[in-house]
């Protein structure tokens, strides 16, 4: 039984989502941030800024760069040096990274850096979908996705709790919706610093570029040492499971909130069917989900938080007595004709006796208005495969055919 929410709505206030997840860094207390500004991530960084320009981030250094791949590349030698690291990009700020991202992995940089997640060119769009993020799965980042603006703000420092333990010691992604999630403004319970100080201690780094002390960090490795630097890797990121876990139950013990660990689940107990999806989306789909509840439809949702470490046992743990598992993407492997989630979702069943059929859907490319309708469809076809089986394992979905 997950823990009982409990928002102190006295402490509300209204707040774009990309201030609260600045005023989120703040509170962390870093001690350098480098970001470069981008659609939709600009807000974060300019509150930031703004930040230190009234002297509110204390023992803070803020490098201003001249690119994306600058900013995170400044932090490599930050976090070595032992400084905690803060950092948000979006799309093809992310892709402009992507050297650095298994840099800073592979030495173990604790970082945490916000994605305002935006779909990628091209053709140019700036609106949401999660494609950049995704597109960097196999970095070596920690990925966790939001629903709503609470969430990301508290993710931020749950995030730094996790990387900096001293079994993981691995980057981060805090993935919020671009746009739906950054510029919205809504009632927020801001971190509070006295909280936030109790919950997340000062960052002490085990091992620190110290010219009195000499180490490396990246250092040149042979076939006779590489490979274990990769599964030292790996083995954090299943270390990292329970970490989560840990983390969201210690987050609640402090400040009384709480959105899920790796998963979270909404009406599930008796759900023939189950929608699996991560982001903003989860919202309307809990909209969809009690409206259908009303007409006696038995369906229900697995919210994924954590895509990276993917929670295996967890998402086998619930849908094991569905009757049809149906998952939601806003990103493609194009040449496979699925997406991500799905994927990795069927993954994890194959060598199982959970024979549950799973269905995918491609949705919200490029910020297109994923609507009620639509997810009210997708759950008739579920029903469908329920008394016929599958005749479309993955499609996409809302395609203008007068476009084509």
């Amino acid at each position: 039984m997950a823990p009982e929410n409990k928002l102190d709505k006295s402490k509300m206030v209204v707040v774009e989502g990309s201030y609260a997840v600045a005023h989120a860094a703040k509170v962390c207390r870093p001690n350098v941030i480098s970001a470069y500004p981008i659609t939709p991530q600009t807000h974060i960084v300019e509150d930031l800024s703004q930040f230190m320009a009234d002297g509110e981030i204390p023992n803070c250094e803020y490098i201003n760069v001249e690119s994306e791949f600058s900013a995170l590349s400044a932090l490599v030698g930050s976090s070595a040096a032992g400084a905690r690291c803060y950092s948000a990009t979006t799309s093809q700020g992310l892709e402009l990274m992507h050297e650095v991202l298994f840099n800073i992995s592979g030495m173990r940089l604790p970082v945490v850096m916000t994605i305002a997640n935006r779909a990628v060119s091209a053709p140019i769009s700036i609106w949401n979908d999660h494609q950049d993020a995704i597109s960097q799965r196999d970095t070596g980042w920690l990925q966790l996705y939001a629903e709503n603006t609470q969430e990301i703000s508290d993710m931020t420092a749950q995030a730094y709790k996790i990387s900096e333990d001293k079994d993981i010691l691995m980057p981060s992604m805090t993935c919020m919706d671009g746009f739906i999630l950054s510029h919205v403004y809504e009632p927020v319970v801001l971190l509070e610093q006295d909280l936030t100080d109790e919950f997340l201690p000062a960052y002490e780094p085990e091992h620190v570029l110290d010219p009195k002390n000499p180490l490396s960090f990246g250092a040149f490795a042979d076939p006779n040492y590489y490979t274990e630097f990769r599964y030292l890797q790996e083995q954090a990121m299943q270390k990292a499971l329970k970490k989560i876990e840990d983390v969201a139950n210690e987050f609640y013990d402090v400040y009384g909130r709480y959105y899920g660990g790796l998963i979270d689940e909404y009406r599930t107990d008796d759900a023939d069917i189950i929608i699996m999806a991560m982001g903003s989306i989860v919202g309307t789909i809990k909209d969809v989900i009690d409206k259908l509840r009303d007409r006696n439809v038995k369906v229900g949702l697995l919210k994924v938080r954590s895509f990276r470490p993917f929670p295996v046992e967890a998402i086998k743990n619930v849908v094991k007595d569905a009757k049809v598992v149906v998952v939601l993407d806003k990103n493609i492997s194009l040449g496979l004709n699925e997406g991500a989630l799905f994927t990795e979702t069927k993954s994890s069943l194959y060598n199982t006796d959970i024979r549950v059929p799973v269905v995918g859907y491609m949705i919200g490319h490029g910020g297109r208005d994923i609507k009620i309708d639509t997810i009210e469809k997708i759950i008739d076809e579920a029903e469908e495969v329920m008394k016929t089986g599958i005749k479309i394992e993955s499609q996409f979905t809302d395609v203008k055919e007068e476009l084509l």
